[in-house]
């Protein structure tokens, strides 16, 4: 076993260390947007000659897992290349997809968080369900604080990669097509709440996040290690090699949280003061990787 990799020992009966390893971290990265739309991935010709001649892949009847990626990184900002895709397969406006560590977001929420009216619109005529979020994001003052009435507490809860419900309110005030009115109506009424923006994380000054960046291994594998990088944001992120990937949150000294997820965290060990290797702990699984 690998010396920089531990398991609980429950798990290491039945669980191999390199199958653990990829299923925990492949595709964790928030900017990958597969361009195969639904043509086989590597993984599905594989396994091309066990299929009856003219079912398209391994996972049929299931939706190739390359065309969910696409579709909801898509909704993000293409609108076009998002109707190439739903238009003939309109179930496709439901597709979700996990950025990594269960950071899960549908199409409507990826419209949803980066305020992009027009796609909530076309997924909504698709018949994907509009959200708390999408309704926080289109400024319906009433019809939000029906649902927290309803609902009492459900203001707290996060969107995908962590998003509040008021960071989504506020999104729709600078949203083409929301009324202003409305969403100021909103945004002061989920303030006044006091506990709809989310977890407040610790603050970092910018000369601090110098010595996390960089590449960490691992394993000995090209996929075999994270790169932490910032993000547009300026906030530190932990992504496949030499790509960005979700933002990392600081709860601790040197220590972080995956996109808000409750249950990761990344530790950075120090040793005379520069970072040697960062820690990763998730449920059934601690992951240690060196920096080079």
């Amino acid at each position: 076993m690998h010396e920089h990799l531990y398991f609980s020992m429950k798990e290491t009966h039945s669980i191999s260390r390199r199958s653990l390893v990829r299923n925990s971290v492949l595709m964790m990265l928030a900017g990958f947007v597969p361009k195969s739309g639904f043509s086989h991935t590597g993984g599905e010709e594989k396994h091309s000659s066990m299929l009856s001649p003219g079912l398209p892949h391994d996972r049929y009847p299931a939706i190739p897992l390359s065309v969910a990626s696409e579709v909801v990184g898509v909704a993000h900002f293409n609108l076009e290349r998002l109707k190439e895709l739903v238009d003939p397969r309109p179930e496709l406006a439901k597709a979700t997809w996990d950025w990594g560590f269960g950071d899960w977001e549908s199409a409507m929420a990826a419209a949803t968080h980066v305020g992009r009216r027009d796609i909530v619109d076309y997924l909504i005529s698709k018949g994907a369900a509009p959200t708390l979020f999408t309704f926080a994001l289109l400024g319906h003052y009433e019809t939000v604080k029906a649902m927290i009435t309803a609902c009492p507490g459900i203001q707290k809860t996060l969107g995908p990669h962590g998003i509040s419900l008021l960071q989504h309110a506020k999104t729709g005030l600078q949203a083409d097509g929301v009324d202003k009115r409305n969403a100021q109506q909103l945004i002061d009424y989920l303030e006044s709440l006091g506990d709809a923006d989310g977890i407040k994380y610790l603050d970092m000054k910018e000369q601090e996040k110098v010595k996390y960046l960089g590449d960490y291994k691992y394993g000995e594998g090209e996929e075999d290690g994270f790169t932490i990088k910032l993000n547009m944001r300026k906030m530190l992120s932990l992504g496949k090699p030499g790509k960005s990937g979700g933002a990392l949150y600081r709860i601790g000294e040197n220590e972080f949280t995956y996109q808000g997820a409750p249950s990761v965290t990344v530790r950075f060990i120090i040793q005379n003061e520069k970072v040697v290797s960062l820690v990763l702990h998730e449920p059934g699984l601690e992951l240690r990787a060196s920096k080079r």
